[in-house]
């Protein structure tokens, strides 16, 4: 005797679901066909049309839940969510790379957050190809489906920004009842690996190139000594002067190399010292005031009366101000002046402003973001004759880094340029 309660699903009622759908439809069908037919030959009346209606009915009972009475009766449950699907589907939220799943007609069974926002057109149930107009992946999803074996390919993408990605694509199987055979792909984000590639190349490329000049040019001045000018004294007199500033340019080279290292090496280290940043100003203007008056230049300094404090190294805080001033005084000397200032700014957080303007040609706007790039020059003969590396800015940015600080580069062409390094204050003010 059956238990009135029992939900178990009826497997003879769940097969003949596909022949209740089947009559529905055929019924249907048969039904628009007859007064179709009967429209076009020019004979049909009521009588035809309430015949179809009543066929079209009888389709839908027959094609309803089938309910018998009595003690029997028995219902067709819903299908239990998956316990494993839900633990997959929580699992593919919290990838932080992007991951879909297609079908093995490409078509999108599922994709997290991160495959969203890479593919603003991504849909499920939609084909891939709506979303991703790739030729390498779309063929390699085919040579999967195909060959049953993974492979890689590369991804890339140019708007907003320029991206680079390694696409995993796997076959997908599974026996699972509705889940569909076909592949996943699994994007790693390769952006920031082939830009620290790049930046290392340039690197060693631009280091050699600054090497192997005053390299060359010592090489060519000793030769001429030892042979045409050996008993010239005029003549070695001049050329021992080029050659020691040959030299010169090149152990300020291999000085900013090593300081730039060093600072690379302790990046992840935070400062625990409590500075003066007010007196490390005044300070390095007194040390660059010589320079200046060679140069033309007046330094005015705009200084708080009271210590400003900050966590850092003195050292290095020396070397900001230091490259900050003088780049100032070096390659704003038309302008006549130069203003240094140290203040407190108000905000959430506390900060101390480091800022030094100048009043020369300024900088074009096209080279503000690639100032603090390592060897980059806005002009490289001016550079070299001012006896810069290239490298000057490199370091200011990596040591407010280092510091948790900010720098900020503004300017105007013919209305000097201001460089504004932010650090957080130390401790209560006083």
């Amino acid at each position: 005797m059956s238990d009135p309660d029992d939900l178990t699903p009826d497997p003879g009622r769940q097969s003949a679901t596909p022949i209740r759908d089947a009559a529905l439809r055929g019924t249907v069908v048969t039904s628009f066909v007859l007064v179709a037919v009967a429209l076009v030959r020019g004979y049909g009346d009521a009588w035809l049309l309430f015949w179809a209606a009543v066929a079209i009915l009888a389709g839908f009972l027959v094609a309803g839940p089938k309910r018998s009475l009595g003690l029997g009766t028995r219902i067709t449950p819903q299908p239990r969510t998956n316990p494993r699907s839900s633990v997959a589907e929580a699992v593919l939220a919290q990838i932080p790379d992007p991951v879909i799943l297609v079908d093995q007609r490409a078509v999108v069974i599922e994709a997290n957050r991160a495959a969203y926002e890479l593919l603003a057109g991504l849909k499920t149930g939609h084909p891939l190809s709506f979303a991703l107009r790739t030729p390498d992946v779309l063929d390699g999803i085919q040579e999967v489906l195909e060959t049953a074996e993974p492979l890689k390919v590369e991804y890339s993408e140019r708007i907003p920004t320029e991206r680079t990605f390694e696409v995993h694509i796997g076959p997908l199987q599974s026996d699972v009842a509705d889940v569909h055979a076909g592949v996943v792909l699994f994007f790693r984000d390769l952006t920031s690996a082939r830009r620290l590639e790049a930046m290392r190349a340039d690197f060693v490329a631009n280091a050699s190139h600054e090497l192997r000049t005053p390299l060359a040019s010592l090489l060519g001045f000793i030769e001429t000594l030892q042979g045409p000018a050996r008993d010239d004294v005029k003549a070695r007199e001049r050329f021992l002067d080029i050659m020691k500033g040959q030299a010169q340019r090149m152990k300020r080279l291999i000085d900013d190399l090593l300081s730039l290292s060093r600072i690379e090496m302790r990046a992840h280290l935070s400062p625990t010292q409590t500075v003066d940043l007010a007196t490390i100003a005044s300070q390095m203007v007194e040390t660059v005031s010589p320079l200046a008056k060679e140069r033309g230049v007046v330094v005015k300094a705009t200084l708080p009366d009271r210590p400003v404090l900050v966590l850092g190294d003195r050292d290095e805080l020396l070397r900001v101000a230091e490259n900050l001033i003088e780049n100032a005084v070096k390659y704003g000397e038309s302008g006549g002046k130069v203003d240094v200032a140290v203040a407190r700014t108000e905000g959430p957080v506390p900060q101390v402003a480091f800022s030094v303007q100048d009043y020369g040609p300024g900088i074009a706007p096209e080279h503000l973001p690639r100032l603090t790039e390592r060897f980059y020059r806005v002009d490289v003969v001016q550079s070299r004759d001012k006896g810069g590396t290239g490298l000057g800015l490199a370091i200011v940015k990596h040591i407010v880094n280092r510091h948790r600080g900010h720098l900020d580069i503004a300017s105007d062409p013919g209305q000097g340029a201001r460089f504004t390094v932010r650090f957080p204050e130390a401790g209560p003010r006083p």
